[in-house]
């Protein structure tokens, strides 16, 4: 018997909290003052990040497919394999579970966070910055980048592979492994957010926390990876319709 929509929404809060709870927990880690990951660096995050998404997959696989993300939701759905009415409920409920998961790393982190003094570091563990700021390009490197995540994501749920991944709709093992691929390859410029709840949340997470010297949330920027991300799910849906439309 397929869960009940709350249930769904429930195990998507989960598994997205658990997901920005060690994705955001790895930035923390590694940039903040005094932490023994000090100066781990970009293959550390990338790597860890991709194992959080792969925690959060196994947490809400069963129950939901996993989505912990609004761009696979509106993905899906645009693909015709999710049920449009679900996609708010699921991203509510993905906002809310990063909005969750990051105030409980600066929980965690909060003797760090005192002990650093850069703003711009202290919001990295939050929310994604440019490396340089330049909306256009940024915009685009968030579109590639959900692009691809999106795009195979669907071939990897595709009933051609359904039977080799066997890791139920999605499959936790391939998408922590094209997350760290996305990150090593097309992280560079944005950070990746490819996830508007993995940004939005943690940012409103900044925002209403009370951090020491934790100075602008950056709101300006904050579109960026909530429209390329969407953009990115819907150009791959399109892709994926026309190429298997062609069999």
């Amino acid at each position: 018997m397929e869960p009940s929509l709350l249930t769904q929404c429930i195990f998507e809060f989960i598994g997205t909290f658990v997901m920005i709870l060690l994705g955001c927990g790895v930035v923390a880690c590694v940039s903040l003052k005094k932490s023994k990951g000090e100066g781990g660096g970009w293959i550390v995050v990338t790597i860890a990040w991709g194992l959080a998404v792969m925690c959060g997959v196994f947490i809400a696989g069963p129950f939901t497919g996993a989505h912990l993300n609004p761009a696979v939701s509106i993905g899906l759905a645009a693909a015709g394999k999710f049920a449009w009415s679900s996609v708010l409920p699921y991203i509510a409920s993905q906002i809310a579970g990063a909005l969750a998961g990051a105030i409980t790393v600066y929980c965690f982190y909060k003797d760090h966070f005192d002990a650093t003094d850069d703003a711009d570091t202290k919001l990295g563990v939050f929310a994604t910055i440019p490396a340089i700021d330049n909306r256009r390009r940024n915009l685009v490197s968030e579109i590639i980048g959900t692009f691809i995540l999106i795009l195979a994501i669907l071939f990897i749920g595709d009933k051609s592979n359904a039977a080799e991944v066997g890791l139920g709709s999605i499959g936790a093992l391939p998408v922590a492994l094209l997350v760290v691929a996305i990150g090593l390859s097309l992280g560079g410029t944005t950070g990746y957010a490819i996830n508007p709840a993995r940004d939005l949340g943690p940012r409103l997470a900044h925002q209403l926390l009370n951090i020491k010297g934790k100075g602008s949330s950056r709101w300006s920027y904050s579109w960026v990876p909530i429209v390329g991300p969407v953009i990115g799910a819907l150009a791959a849906v399109l892709v994926y319709l026309l190429v298997t439309g062609m069999e």
